[in-house]
């Protein structure tokens, strides 16, 4: 990454960082959303992880600058077995659904292609 990018690790208050960061003439990219939503599983905390979803997609609309999102899709396979697991893809998927719902541009890209699911990519 250039030397000019500042870089911040939030595992678990991500919206209060970005409120923090994004400003007008800012960009931030958060790489990644499943790794945070995976910190808020392990803390075996429900009201934090229900908590700090909702500050997240209450904050997004605030947001003045351009916000970028790097996440992995996980349900497009086979269900997995374990409770954990499951809770897992259903928690993604849904946040997934929420982020893009409020999201002007939604891309999916699968081996190094960008396949364009909402708005437009300009490049």
């Amino acid at each position: 990454r250039p030397a000019n990018w500042h870089t911040i690790e939030e595992p678990i208050h991500l919206a209060e960082q970005l409120q923090k960061h994004c400003t007008k003439n800012e960009c931030v990219l958060v790489d990644c959303l499943t790794l945070w939503l995976t910190n808020l599983l392990m803390t075996d905390n429900e009201v934090l992880l229900k908590t700090e979803i909702a500050a997240l997609l209450a904050a997004l609309p605030c947001i003045k600058g351009e916000l970028i999102f790097v996440s992995n899709e996980t349900n497009m396979g086979i269900m997995p077995l374990g409770d954990l697991t499951r809770r897992y893809c259903d928690e993604i998927g849904l946040l997934h659904q929420a982020i893009a719902t409020l999201s002007d541009t939604v891309v999916l890209t699968v081996a190094g292609l960008p396949h364009i699911l909402k708005g437009t990519l300009d490049v």
